[in-house]
């Protein structure tokens, strides 16, 4: 009886050595196609690792760690929020930049690879999709180009808001806006791709859109949260990046 009861433990312990790690990750929502992708490539080698990715605002993230929500690492759309942990205590290691975003016009019911900002004022084009300024980067960097055109007092008239930049694009997928203001991460992407068009807006329109992330201090000492770290600077997962429209660092932009 001791005999076997000795084997269980024994098979327990060995079970428990070999099962694989887990980590929950909060994402802006830009990332959403590039991270699902990077995700994969990194369990090709480690399938038993569980990483669960959470998408949304990036400023709702920020309130939600500090209020002591459970995530291992944050991805956010703006790295001032990083920093800004990493000030107040709530960071397990440095923020890292992983890439500079764009912000494009998208629509599917319209070229919008001929249009300009300068065309959302006209009366002809109705509702126009924002992600929310006071939370999501992407909105807030929207609101700042078309302030830059002279425009935004007649387009924020006209303007819905979504959550996050995934929101917003839903928006516009479903009719609920004529354009919108997205990430070139969604409309570069086949979903987007394949049903409307876009128009890169110049970046000199707008502030950077630096994107950081940073190991959160639950995390500090988890081996998976810092694997998973460091392999966003290996080169199979600058190339999904790259492949979404993101600017690495170090990087100029070509467009």
């Amino acid at each position: 009886m001791k005999n076997a009861l000795f084997l269980a433990v024994l098979l327990g312990i060995t079970s428990l050595a070999h099962a694989g790690e887990r980590i929950t990750i909060a994402a802006a929502a830009d990332l959403r196609f590039a991270m699902d992708e990077i995700v994969k490539q990194f369990r090709t080698a480690q399938p038993d690792d569980v990483i669960d990715v959470i998408y949304g605002s990036s400023g709702k993230f920020f309130t939600q760690i500090q209020q002591g929500a459970p995530y291992d690492l944050f991805f956010s759309a703006d790295i001032g929020y990083p920093h800004e942990l990493e000030k107040s205590g709530f960071a397990g290691a440095p923020a890292v930049p992983y890439a500079t975003g764009r912000i494009v016009l998208w629509s599917p019911s319209r070229d919008a690879s001929k249009m300009t900002l300068k065309d959302l004022a006209n009366p002809k084009i109705g509702k126009v999709a924002i992600a929310n300024p006071q939370h999501a980067p992407y909105g807030k960097r929207a609101e700042e180009a078309l302030k830059a055109s002279g425009i935004w007092e007649v387009v924020s008239a006209k303007a819905v808001y979504g959550e996050n930049i995934s929101q917003t694009a839903q928006f516009v997928q479903t009719g609920n806006a004529e354009v919108g203001i997205l990430a070139l991460s969604l409309a570069v992407n086949p979903t987007l791709a394949e049903k409307g068009s876009y128009y890169l807006i110049p970046e000199n329109l707008h502030q950077p859109l630096e994107q950081g992330f940073v190991i959160l201090k639950r995390a500090a000492e988890n081996p998976l949260a810092k694997r998973f770290a460091a392999y966003m600077s290996k080169p199979e997962a600058r190339a999904v990046m790259k492949r979404y429209g993101f600017m690495l660092p170090g990087e100029a932009s070509n467009k």
